[in-house]
C-alpha cells in the first residue's frame, strides 16, 4: 500500500481510478506471532500442486473471488495465501528467506517501498518475469521500477496509489464544516498546510471522542507523496536530509503532531483498526487502495457515513508487485498464476471489489467500482478522483532504503512528537540518528 528509478511518470488519458494495500509479510503458517493468517486456498489440496502466495495488507485476490476462479479454470492447482499484516516484519523475513533459498512461498509480493533493494540485490532470486509477458500491458514507469539495469524483470505491476482524501461526513456535519466532497476539496486544494487549517476548524466543534485525522505520519505520507523529491536522487544518492519534498511533508506533519488535532495512532496497528470501527476520526490521506482497508475495518457502521474528496495535491502512495522466487518448488505453475493474476482483465476485477487502481492502462477505459463500494463511500465519483490524481502524479526515485528511512521519520520521528510529547527538532535528531544505522553511517 517505491524504487530506485521512479521514471516517466506520465499516465496519459487515464479515465478512472484508485489502488491497493499496504500491508505485509510473506507469512508463512509456520509464524503465529507476526500477524500473519492463510487465506483460502481453492479446494482441499488433495492430488494437486500446491501454489503458496506471500501478500501483506489487503490484495484483493481472495475478496475478488480470482483464487477460486483460476482453480476452476486449473483443476489440478491448489492455491494457500499467507496473508501478513506488519510492514515492518514482511521484507525482513523475506530477505532472509530468499537468501537462505528456502522457506519463500511460490510467489511473493514486494511493496515499491522494497522493490529498489530487490532490484539492486535480490534480482539473482528471482525469475525473470519479463521473458514471459508482453512488458507494455504496463505503465511504463510501474516496470521500470522492477527492472535491473540489463533488463531483468523481477516482478509485475498489480496496482499504484492515487490520493484523495477520505472523510467522515456525519462528523463535518456535526463539526459545522463543510460537507460537499467538491467544495470541501476546493478548500485545501494545492497546500496541506489548508488541511491543517481545516482540521483546526473542526477542532473547535469536533463530536465529542473524535480528532480530525487518524495521525501525523499519515499526513507525513501523503504530502511526501506529491512531491518531486524524496530520499534519493535520480543517481542513486541519498538526499533525504536536504530534500525539499521530505522538508514540505515533515512541516505539514509537524503542524499535525503538536496540535490535538490527531488521534496519534500508529498506522496497521490494531488500535488504528479500532479507531475506523468506532469512527474517532474524522479523515484519512486516502490512496485508492486504502477504501478497501476502510470498508474492512469500519464495517457496516460506516456505510454511507464515508465520502472522497481531491487530496490538497496529486500524489501517490503505495502500489505493489508480485514476483517468482527462483527457491519455489513450482516455478512453471507459479509463473502462470502471476501472470493471470496481473493481467488487465483480473486487475479490473480487484478495482470492480475494493476499488484498487491498475498498473495496466487497457483496463482503465472498462473500470467500474463494485455498486457496494461506491454506496459505502456515498456515490462519490470515485473513478473521476482518483484518475484525475492519477494524472499528475509528479516523478520521484526511489533507493535501496526508502522503507527503512520512511519507517524512521514516522514511527521514530514523528511518533516521538505525536506520542510523547517530544520537540520537532528531537523527532528529527531521533529519526537522523536511525536513518544513519539505516544506512550504516
Amino acid at each position: 500500500m517505491r524504487t530506485s528509478t521512479r521514471r516517466s511518470r506520465r499516465l496519459g488519458a487515464i479515465a478512472v481510478v484508485a489502488a491497493l494495500a499496504t500491508g505485509l509479510l510473506a507469512g508463512c503458517s509456520s509464524d503465529p506471532d507476526d500477524g500473519s493468517s492463510d487465506a483460502n486456498d481453492g479446494g482441499s489440496g488433495k492430488g494437486k500442486t500446491t501454489l503458496t502466495i506471500g501478500t501483506f495488507g489487503v490484495f484483493g485476490y481472495k475478496q475478488a473471488g480470482l483464487y477460486d476462479e483460476y482453480t476452476k479454470l486449473h483443476p489440478e492447482i491448489s492455491i494457500k495465501e499467507n496473508v501478513t499484516t506488519r510492514t515492518d516484519v514482511y521484507w525482513p523475513k523475506t530477505l532472509t528467506r530468499l537468501q537462505a533459498g528456502s522457506g519463500t512461498d511460490d510467489i511473493q509480493a514486494i511493496e515499491v517501498g522494497n522493490v529498489a533493494e530487490a532490484v539492486q540485490t535480490q534480482a539473482d532470486k528471482f525469475v525473470d518475469l519479463g521473458k514471459e509477458v508482453d512488458k507494455s500491458q504496463w505503465l511504463d514507469w510501474k516496470t521500470s521500477q522492477a527492472t535491473t539495469k540489463d533488463g531483468k524483470t523481477i516482478g509485475l505491476g498489480t496496482d499504484i496509489g492515487p490520493m484523495a482524501i477520505c472523510y467522515r461526513k456525519d462528523l463535518f456535519e456535526k463539526a459545522g464544516l463543510e460537507t460537499d466532497r467538491t467544495k470541501l476539496a476546493a478548500q485545501w486544494k494545492g497546500d496541506w498546510s489548508k488541511y491543517v487549517a481545516v482540521g483546526k476548524d473542526y477542532m473547535k466543534k469536533a463530536p465529542s471522542g473524535t480528532k480530525f485525522v487518524d495521525s501525523a505520519s499519515s499526513v507525513y505520507n501523503a504530502a511526501l507523496g506529491g512531491g518531486s523529491e524524496r530520499y534519493y536522487d535520480k543517481d542513486g544518492n541519498v538526499i533525504w536530509d536536504k530534500s525539499k519534498g521530505v522538508k514540505q511533508a515533515w512541516s505539514a506533519a509537524m503542524a499535525v503532531a503538536t496540535s490535538d488535532m490527531s488521534a496519534k495512532l500508529k498506522q496497521f496497528d490494531p488500535t488504528w483498526d479500532q479507531g475506523y470501527a468506532k469512527g474517532s476520526f474524522a479523515t484519512v490521506a486516502c490512496p485508492a487502495w486504502m477504501m478497501g482497508y476502510i470498508q474492512e475495518k469500519s464495517g457496516d457502521a460506516g456505510k454511507g457515513k464515508w465520502d472522497v474528496a481531491a487530496a490538497p495535491t496529486a500524489a501517490n502512495w503505495g502500489g505493489s508487485f508480485i514476483g517468482v522466487p527462483v527457491a519455489g518448488k513450482h516455478q512453471k505453475e507459479a509463473v502462470a498464476l502471476a501472470k493471470w493474476l496481473t493481467a488487465p482483465e483480473q486487475q479490473a476485477k480487484v478495482f470492480a471489489k475494493q476499488a484498487s487502481f491498475p498498473s495496466t492502462p487497457s483496463a482503465y477505459s472498462s473500470l467500474k467500482p463494485a455498486a457496494a463500494t461506491t454506496e459505502y463511500f456515498s456515490n462519490a465519483p470515485i473513478t473521476q478522483i482518483f484518475g484525475d490524481s492519477a494524472n499528475t502524479i509528479p516523478v520521484q526515485y526511489f533507493g535501496t532504503k526508502d522503507q527503512p528511512i520512511n519507517t524512521a521519520l514516522t514511527d521514530v520521528g514523528i511518533l516521538q512528537v505525536e506520542q510523547k510529547g517530544k520537540s520537532p527538532a528531537q523527532g528529527w535528531s531521533a529519526a537522523k540518528a536511525e536513518i544513519k544505522d539505516v544506512l550504516g553511517q
